[in-house]
């Protein structure tokens, strides 16, 4: 089946129309790997929705909101109509019935369901802190860091990074490329706090594959050859060796069992308050 590229936009970070996105699509066996989801966090100005529409006609997505300003929320609603783009409102329909039921005015307020919540501005802060430092883009983030993880492409970095910032865990990632040296800051930060997530060669290749196929490209690119996957893979442990963290071999972990490894190892080596 054609793949399906869903859109999930919120004027929070929507956790809530994630979940629900999550619940319905999960109902579908045959969605399998035809599922695509990217999630658009702190919608909140025309400008805002404008690059939605503008992502969703390009990938001809599902736009699936949580807004909860109405001026927003109708200009969104505009927008996709005008484009003919197929949406889901999650939260103005059951709002507009408790507004009438209630003969009351909502507050309009993003995010007051967590409001007062430590907890969850820790959780926003290592979220942010994550995509900000995704892909080592900025070496600055590297002191700053609970966790830094290391590696060649496709090892679950980024999403490893993302889960890591829902336990509230400040992650930034760094790809390690032969032709590329490493931020002189790699060397040094604490290595207790970075983990080198290693991979068997062959089960890479298959993930690499999978990758280029996915995107279209030929899947006997050197990107997914045995050799230059050898040659990254040696570079890795290079590199490693020099900092002297420790290691996890991801090749047939599931994101969730790397990271409980990842928090376990960083708990007793950085005595962190998890």
């Amino acid at each position: 089946m054609d793949e399906i590229r869903l859109i999930i936009a919120s004027d929070s970070v929507g956790e809530t129309a994630e979940l629900v996105t999550k619940a319905c699509t999960s109902q579908f066996n045959q969605l399998g790997n035809a599922l695509e989801t990217i999630r658009l966090p702190y919608i909140e100005t025309p400008e805002n929705i404008d690059e939605v529409i503008a992502i969703a006609r390009e990938q001809r997505s599902i736009v699936i909101y949580t807004l909860v300003r109405p001026d927003i929320r109708k200009y969104m609603k505009e927008q996709l109509e005008q484009y003919g783009l197929k949406h889901v409102d999650i939260m103005g329909p059951l709002m507009a019935e408790l507004t009438n039921e209630l003969n009351e005015s909502p507050l309009n307020e993003p995010g007051v369901v967590h409001k007062l919540d430590e907890d969850y501005f820790k959780k926003i802060e290592a979220i942010e802190f994550a995509v900000k430092y995704d892909d080592g883009r900025d070496p600055r983030g590297l002191p700053k860091a609970d966790i830094v993880l290391i590696g060649v492409s496709r090892t679950s970095k980024t999403p490893l990074s993302q889960y890591l910032a829902h336990k509230r865990f400040k992650v930034m990632n760094v790809p390690l490329v032969p032709e590329v040296d490493p931020p002189d800051q790699l060397f040094e930060i604490d290595a207790a706090k970075c983990i080198a997530l290693k991979i068997d060669p062959t089960k890479l290749n298959a993930i690499r594959k999978a990758r280029l196929t996915q995107l279209g490209l030929n899947d006997d690119a050197n990107y997914a050859q045995d050799r230059r996957i050898l040659e990254e893979l040696e570079y890795f442990e290079k590199i490693v060796s020099r900092i002297g963290c420790p290691v996890i071999d991801v090749s047939n972990k599931a994101i969730e069992e790397t990271a409980n490894e990842i928090i376990k190892i960083i708990t007793t080596n950085n005595r962190y308050d998890y």
